[in-house]
């Protein structure tokens, strides 16, 4: 009986991670305690000591992971964006057409802030404060998406624009992101629900374009 239990709590023991297992927990602690402290205190107060306190981890811990602090702010902002990429993807995968897609990308984005409050201080910041990691960002970001819309284009689907012009239609909608969760995501008290008219206002634009052309002898 007694080796039937010793057998049974065996088998229910977490297996021991590996070194590199181990390496990668330490540095995902890392990176989401540097998440919290620069969303709460900004980049310049976000010091080693805070990060590791925040991470349950030494500070000597840290620099066998970074080199200093920098590398690990200019590195924060790109892990951030795939998340919020990842966490986008899941959501397109539900929608029927390009148009919906698009729709969903940019309800998902506010869907995506709901759930790391931090990241627009960390976006917003981080041009002055870890200007590589923004730059970074802005080309992963900004490839991806003129990828996806170039391979959408087709009748009833994205229009004819030309590669360039895919390049700039990108940076209108990542801009308008920007401003409007500046404007509506957030208020005096912190994060706060976005209303539906900034929604329908978005859905309006991309799928009718703001001015009607004049017609012929109009």
């Amino acid at each position: 009986m007694a080796t039937s239990i010793s057998k049974a709590a065996t088998a229910n023991r977490p297996a021991k991670l590996t070194r590199s297992e181990k390496n990668d927990d330490v540095k995902r602690r890392l990176f989401e305690a540097a998440a919290k402290m620069v969303g709460r205190h900004g980049y310049a107060d976000a010091s080693v000591a805070r990060i590791t306190d925040a991470a349950g981890v030494a500070q000597g811990t840290f620099y066998n992971h970074f080199e200093n602090r920098q590398e690990l702010l200019d590195q924060l902002l790109p892990v951030i964006g795939q998340q919020m990429v990842a966490f986008i993807r899941m959501r397109i995968d539900k929608a029927d057409s390009e148009f919906g897609k698009e729709v969903t990308r940019f309800r998902a984005f506010f869907d995506f802030l709901k759930e790391t409050p931090e990241f627009l201080r960390i976006l917003n910041e981080a041009e002055v404060f870890a200007s590589a990691g923004y730059q970074r960002h802005l080309d992963n970001i900004s490839t991806a998406y003129v990828r996806l819309l170039k391979q959408a284009r087709g009748p009833g689907r994205v229009g004819d624009y030309s590669d360039e012009e895919l390049e700039v239609i990108v940076h209108v909608l990542m801009g308008a992101r920007g401003y409007l969760s500046r404007r509506y995501a957030y208020g005096e008290d912190g994060l706060q629900a976005v209303p539906e008219h900034v929604f329908s206002a978005y859905e309006k634009l991309i799928s009718a374009g703001l001015f009607d052309k004049a017609k012929p002898g109009g």
